[in-house]
């Protein structure tokens, strides 16, 4: 079997995997998040936490608990590292310094897990397991909740209240987030990813000095850092290390695992709005990008240019055998338009083009099908904007899902769509033109620059994978990024929960004929044109002195 056959086939056993799960899940989390029943558990945590679940919030509100618990988790997790060379199952590992604590606080706790550090050198039993996989379902947990929220406004009316902020992170976090990771461990477990808390292990000689590997509780982690689109790896090499993907089996998992809360989400917006049909529309979409962007990705990766490219069967630098150009090109597409940010290949390593794409997918918003909660939240703005656009062609004040589009609605809309571009160009920009930062590039031209620009999409929009080229342990890079990361996270969720709120003060609009139809397949190409259009518009000149330039000189 030739490796483009392979990867073809591994694609088509994704889509149906995913296409299984799509329903069942996208139902359950519907009925999670719409039911007035607590489990005892989460009753013994609403005490402990002193909240009252069946209190609606207003979208101010439902803000205010959102950046509560974020600012808490941040400083608990800073803490935690700080600390760390006093607390036990630390394997003698030093407390890590300011500004990379500050940077790896802010990086799990905003869901993008980005890493300066390498993880089996670094951080500890303690710290990975009470601090970073806590937030990795937490997290996970807050976007999903900020989604809902979002959902809430559209399917209700003459109300600005969107539901109880603790009641939705506790559901999702105990109902959704905790069996299926569990579940996920389970296989991983027993594919052959580890699963313990032994010291470091001196495993052999190795170019005349010895090597030393520690263990740790890996397969758990490394469920619900795919699970919860998180990214975080628990060794340097992050999906491409033998400990956390072991075979191809495996790899294609943790990309199913990767997606299917994403896609599945849509089924849940359109059964909670009443209209199965409109999140069909809203999966159609993401899926055309998704599709057509792992399409380009094998098409670039697989060109072959050259006889050493020939011989490989496609561009095999900086990608495990194991793995193939096929898979690692589904991965790196699914891994940077969702916000999980894992990699099992590096995508320094990749062609030109093929790292433009993995840098496009990142400033699409990551919405196709986009993180746990933000990929929805964040497809949907798009969809207001598409039929506001739609509305301005026909002369027609826009409507969707029976609610109107005035000029509040387009004002939060358009705040959403530029707050993350502004940050990614002004980063970048004042990263290349001070005298220090770009030292930490490790290559020169079209080329280094992409590594600046792909770190800042990356931080900005919450995704976490790194270009593998850039020292971003410096001061600089920690602290920039880190600030990259947390307004990426909540001024975003500043404009979707505000949205929420007005949309759900309004009074439905009956449809007429003149109402677009949403839940159509003219829709789906309007949505998918307004998405690329718009990205594209805002992003084409910096992609054209990277990965433009490196990708049409070679």
């Amino acid at each position: 079997m030739g490796p483009v056959l392979a990867g073809f086939l591994q694609l088509l056993a994704l889509i149906g995997a995913l296409a299984l799960a799509y329903i069942p899940l996208g139902n359950y989390m519907a009925r999670v998040y719409s039911s007035d029943k607590h489990w005892r558990v989460e009753k013994w945590i609403y005490k402990g936490i002193g909240a009252n679940p069946d209190t609606e919030m207003r979208w101010t509100a439902y803000l205010r608990g959102v950046l509560a618990f974020s600012a808490v988790s941040v400083l608990f997790l800073y803490l935690l590292q700080r600390l760390q060379g006093i607390l036990p199952g630390s394997l003698n590992f030093s407390s890590v310094n300011p500004a990379q604590s500050f940077n790896t606080a802010v990086s799990f706790v905003t869901n993008t897990n980005w890493q300066s550090y390498y993880g089996e050198q670094t951080m500890g039993h303690v710290v990975q397991t009470a601090g970073l996989a806590v937030q990795n379902f937490v997290s996970a947990a807050v976007g999903i909740a900020v989604a809902v929220a979002l959902v809430r406004g559209f399917a209700r009316s003459r109300t600005g209240e969107l539901g109880n902020f603790w009641a939705d992170l506790v559901r999702g976090t105990i109902r959704i987030l905790v069996p299926g990771a569990a579940i996920a461990a389970i296989i991983l477990v027993a594919c052959g990813a580890i699963q313990n808390f032994s010291g470091i292990h001196e495993v052999g000689q190795f170019m005349g000095g010895s090597q030393q590997w520690n263990g740790g509780a890996v397969a758990s982690q490394e469920a619900i850092k795919e699970f919860g689109t998180n990214g975080g790896g628990y060794f340097n090499a992050n999906s491409a290390h033998p400990f956390e993907s072991p075979t191809p089996f495996t790899n294609l998992f943790e990309i199913f695992l990767l997606l299917v809360i994403p896609f599945s989400l849509t089924r849940t917006f359109g059964v909670m709005v009443g209209s199965v049909k409109q999140g069909y529309a809203i999966l159609a979409t993401m899926a055309t990008i998704w599709v057509g962007f792992v399409a380009l990705m094998m098409w670039t990766e697989f060109a072959h240019h050259g006889p050493a490219l020939q011989a490989a069967g496609g561009a095999m630098e900086g990608k495990e055998v194991r793995f193939g150009v096929g898979s690692s090109s589904i991965f790196a597409v699914s891994t940077t338009l969702t916000s999980t940010g894992a990699v099992d290949s590096f995508h320094s390593s990749f062609t030109g083009l093929g790292g433009g794409i993995t840098i496009l997918g990142m400033q699409l918003g990551e919405i196709a099908p986009g993180g746990t909660g933000s990929g929805l939240y964040g497809m949907l703005i798009m969809a207001v904007i598409a039929v506001f656009i739609a509305g301005l062609m026909v002369g027609r004040t826009p409507e969707y899902l029976g609610k109107k589009i005035g000029t509040r609605e387009i004002k939060l809309a358009a705040c959403y769509i530029l707050i993350t571009p502004a940050l990614v160009l002004i980063f970048t920009a004042v990263s290349m033109a001070l005298p220090t930062p770009p030292n930490s590039m490790l290559n020169s031209g079209a080329h280094g620059f992409s590594e600046v620009l792909y770190a800042f999409s990356s931080a900005a929009n919450n995704n976490g994978s790194a270009f593998a080229g850039l020292n971003a342990n410096t001061d600089w890079y920690n602290t920039m990024t880190g600030l990259a990361m947390l307004l990426g996270r909540f001024l975003p969720m500043v404009f979707v929960l505000a949205l929420a709120g007005s949309l759900g003060e309004q009074k439905p609009v009956p449809a007429t004929a003149g109402t677009l139809r949403t839940e159509k397949p003219l829709f789906t190409g309007l949505l998918v044109g307004a998405i690329l259009i718009i990205t594209g518009l805002t992003y084409f000149p910096a992609l054209a002195l990277g990965p433009l330039a490196e990708g049409l000189a070679s």
